[in-house]
């Protein structure tokens, strides 16, 4: 599922905050020393460019929780996987249905885990990180 670009991630702040504070500002305070007219409408426009682009930095930044994903944030190295060695695994509790991806070892079953599937994108997640078509899920 792709989602709409975010403003932070998009480094489109910037061009907001100047829009705002250009229209709000700059163009009230030029027009004022040449004119000696304030035009109330642009600096009320400035205000609401400015007042619309936190409101979403903001909602934004609260569904982040301003945070690295965890499963990024431990991954400085990615965890090697070796196919003919390892077998892609996501392990699902019976109990709780919490799921964990992996690989499990084809000979003695040991389990390295990878990563906390939550959702379904980090399902896809897990699978564009090592090139995967399917994982199979143990319970």
């Amino acid at each position: 599922m792709k989602h709409l670009p975010k403003i932070n991630s998009i480094r489109f702040g910037g061009a907001w905050i100047a829009a705002g504070l250009i229209v709000g500002i700059v163009i009230p305070a030029a027009l004022w020393l040449f004119l000696h007219k304030i035009l109330w409408f642009l600096v009320i426009s400035g205000g609401l460019i400015l007042l619309v682009f936190l409101i979403i930095f903001m909602v934004e930044m609260h569904q982040d929780n301003g945070k690295v994903p965890h499963y990024q944030k431990n991954l400085k190295v990615e965890i090697p996987f070796d196919p003919e060695t390892q077998y892609a695994v996501i392990r699902s509790s019976i109990c709780t249905g919490e799921k964990v991806a992996g690989f499990k070892n084809k000979t003695d079953g040991h389990f390295v885990d990878v990563m906390l599937i939550r959702s379904p994108d980090d399902e896809y997640r897990f699978k564009e990180m090592y090139g995967l078509d399917k994982v199979k899920v143990e319970y």
